[in-house]
């Protein structure tokens, strides 16, 4: 799988967990860093910011991906959508960070995008990078 990491970089930790709670191996981590500027449009910004993780048309449409987006809502938003034009689909994995108490951001994977402040059914597990703890969303 290859993670496509659009936030803050990750940790070894953070790598281990994603393979624990997807169940398949990291081949590769694409660090994105969005450095857009809110005040000039933004699609043409992140077509750019896409076209630099280096897939090809057909990695697009055939590799197993993984995606963290970006935490400014807005941004996220157009890459998902300019994701969906390059994939066909919309990626059916993603994750973002959320803070946890007492620890630095942690990630949360789930099955596609979940809002930052909320649960989806519970469904979902928290990545915490010191320990790993996982808890049942309330």
């Amino acid at each position: 799988m290859i993670v496509l990491n659009f936030a803050h970089p990750f940790t070894d930790e953070h790598i281990r967990r994603i393979e624990e709670i997807t169940g398949s191996k990291v081949e590769r981590v694409v660090e994105i860093p969005p450095r857009l500027d809110t005040q000039q449009p933004l699609v043409p910004q992140v077509v750019d910011l896409v076209d630099r993780c280096g897939l090809t048309p057909t990695e697009w449409q055939t590799l197993p991906l993984l995606i963290n987006p970006p935490s400014l809502n807005f941004i996220a938003v157009v890459l998902l959508a300019e994701l969906h034009g390059r994939c066909g689909y919309f990626p059916h994995a993603s994750l973002g960070c959320v803070p946890m108490p007492g620890k630095h951001a942690a990630l949360r994977a789930g099955r596609g995008i979940e809002p930052a402040s909320g649960a989806r059914r519970g469904e979902e597990e928290e990545i915490g990078a010191g320990g790993g703890q996982t808890r049942k969303a309330t």
